[in-house]
């Protein structure tokens, strides 16, 4: 049986193409604007690297819990390695999710001047092929982003290259998660992941091992998102949202428990950054076009730090 996708599908070789790329443009803005997701075809990350990707993430969260938590050092706040099943929490949402993840950052140079300012990736020696593997697909994720970004900007009337600069080495963060069996005696409303919205500017997330997404929609109904072979999910953040003076939708989220409780489930979303000093102000342009009082002015590291003290990540 064949199946199809339930949100809007589109192919990044349009943005390179000289009587497709406004087309693109147009449908991602679009999409962003009203449901704030899409799905993204032949978008350069490699099929391959990604499988090999999920078979390291198997590896390593199959080892013990007493030496996964040898990788978990909680001054780091979760930003760096691994953190432990049930530490994190949605925002005002009190039961934790059902879940444990692990976190890469961007390598810089020891030389380059933000170095100091990011913490070390950890490396799990169990599990060799695990640090070498994610740094790669960090990086075509990366690209990848990056190039979505230029597209948001021309959709909103900007430089090209206004919000893929504020991505030029930032602490963009790849994320490693492992949603185990649900345990028999997991709190009723606990989920995999419970109602959310990302915090950065864009998130892609390469083809999950299983379904199970799905978004908040405007009249109060869920919509699952598939986990199709071949498509990356993009979804806009609250900072494009705070940005965009909420013109581009941060839209609720969540991941489903699901129906036999023994499936476990893998995802590896990639959640791109602003560097901490960008002013997210909100673009006048947008001010205009959303014909609503401004947001109020933050920094992407101020924000951040508010979202990971309300998701018990940071004291």
């Amino acid at each position: 049986m064949l199946l199809t996708q339930t949100i809007p599908v589109l192919d990044l070789r349009d943005f390179h193409r000289g009587d497709r790329r406004q087309t693109f443009v147009t449908q991602l803005g679009n999409a962003l604007e009203d449901i704030g997701f899409f799905a993204l075809t032949h978008h350069g990350v490699d099929a391959d690297l990604i499988q090999t990707a999920y078979a390291a993430t198997q590896a390593f969260f199959t080892l013990s819990e007493a030496v996964k938590q040898r990788y978990e050092d909680h001054a780091l706040h979760g930003q760096r390695g691994f953190t432990r099943f049930g530490r994190e929490h949605a925002k005002d949402h009190p039961v934790p999710d059902l879940k444990e993840f692990w976190h890469v950052g961007r390598e810089l140079p020891a030389d380059h001047p933000l170095a100091t300012q990011y913490p070390a990736n950890l490396s799990p020696i169990e599990v060799p092929q695990f640090a070498p593997v994610m740094n790669q697909l960090y990086a075509q994720l990366d690209a990848c982003a990056t190039e979505l970004l230029k597209a948001c900007a021309l959709y909103l009337g900007e430089p090209e290259t206004l919000l893929s600069d504020m991505l030029r080495d930032s602490d963009t963060i790849l994320r490693v998660i492992h949603y185990p069996p649900i345990a028999p005696d997991a709190h009723p409303a606990s989920l995999r992941a419970a109602a959310h919205e990302d915090i950065n500017l864009i998130t892609l997330l390469c083809e999950a091992t299983d379904d199970g997404l799905e978004l908040l929609q405007r009249d109060g109904t869920w919509r699952s998102i598939r986990a199709l072979p071949g498509q990356i999910i993009v979804d806009s953040g609250d900072m494009l949202q705070q940005l965009t003076n909420g013109l581009l939708k941060s839209t609720t989220h969540r991941v489903v428990n699901p129906a036999d409780g023994r499936d476990r489930r893998f995802s590896m979303p990639f959640f791109a950054h602003p560097r901490p000093e960008v002013d997210l102000t909100p673009l006048p342009g947008c001010i205009a076009k959303t014909e609503q009082p401004p947001f109020p002015s933050i920094t992407a590291g101020e924000y951040l730090q508010q979202r990971l003290r309300e998701i018990g990540l940071a004291g």
